[in-house]
């Protein structure tokens, strides 16, 4: 059965969102999707990200068409260009199911990804707030791999990649979605996943799996890598001096992440809530919620815009 058909049981409906500029990757993410076996989601919602003089509306017109019967549960929204922090916000105010699963544009999940993101919120404790997919990324077997390839492959051993991570929609409205002054695809997940810790719910790795080709090397890779000294500097300044120390590689590549089931910190221990510490994300009119704790009963309500 395709993603097309059947549907979630309650409590794990799920909706999927993808933040993009439009890339040739994007038509293979799709259409991985709508192939994938298992109930499919309650609702797509793609964010195009592209700044205004780019967004050429015909771009989209092949990538929708390879979602064959999951069109008609898709919606199109555009964010302006203001990165994917902004964009996964602009997707989640339109969310209304149980779970909020996001891709990256340049994934193609497994043949049976569906049914496995289900048996993954199925096998949810009640004080989990996310759960991850497992990533592959095919490297070379006839030669050596470059320095850029070796990078892309450390997502397959990363900690709370947005490039496949399903997370409670509750729980992202009571965080405050994601921190829009991250605005590079660097460090935004990983502080999005460090405030959900600090409200006490718990992150484990799912079964589902996705792949993440290498893509091409851009030419100014390097000083894209560097330029993201200031998302570093942003991260320590709101979780501390050692919260990028978490074994990075040539690209800040983070560390693997602990057993699953271990919403903790990077030595294995529960990370108390260090009340106040973090501002709070700059996600203006993105809905709250208000709970006491994990499993609490949660009221939705409008979020003051700041």
């Amino acid at each position: 059965m395709s993603a097309g058909q059947g549907g979630a049981g309650p409590g794990n409906g799920y909706a999927v969102v993808v933040p993009t500029l439009v890339r040739d990757s994007l038509a293979d993410c799709l259409a991985a999707l709508a192939a994938a076996t298992g109930p499919g989601p309650d609702e797509i919602v793609l964010v195009d990200d592209r700044p205004g003089s780019r967004a050429d509306p015909g771009a989209l017109e092949h990538p929708l068409t390879v979602l064959g019967d999951l069109r008609e549960r898709t919606v199109v929204l555009r964010s302006g260009g203001r990165g994917p922090a902004a964009a996964r916000n602009t997707g989640l105010r339109a969310v209304t199911a149980p779970w909020t699963a996001f891709l990256d544009d340049d994934v193609q999940v497994g043949p049976h990804w569906c049914g496995e993101l289900i048996q993954d919120l199925a096998e949810a404790a009640p004080d989990t707030g996310a759960v991850q997919g497992v990533i592959a990324v095919p490297l070379p077997g006839e030669r050596r791999p470059t320095d850029w390839e070796r990078d892309t492959a450390g997502l397959a051993r990363a900690r709370w990649t947005n490039a496949d991570m399903a997370y409670r929609t509750v729980v992202l409205r009571q965080v405050g979605g994601f921190d829009e002054r991250f605005t590079r695809a660097f460090r935004e997940d990983a502080d999005l996943a460090l405030r959900v810790l600090d409200a006490g719910w718990r992150i484990r790795r799912g079964r589902r799996t996705t792949r993440h080709p290498v893509p091409p090397a851009a030419r100014w890779v390097s000083l894209g890598q560097q330029r993201a000294n200031a998302d570093d500097a942003l991260m320590r300044r709101l979780h501390g001096p050692d919260c990028c120390d978490i074994g990075s590689g040539a690209a800040g590549t983070p560390a693997p992440l602990p057993p699953a089931g271990a919403g903790r910190d990077r030595a294995g221990h529960r990370r108390p809530h260090r009340g106040g510490r973090h501002p709070g994300p700059a996600a203006p009119g993105l809905p709250g919620a208000q709970a006491q704790g994990p499993g609490a009963a949660v009221r939705l309500t409008d979020r003051t815009p700041t």
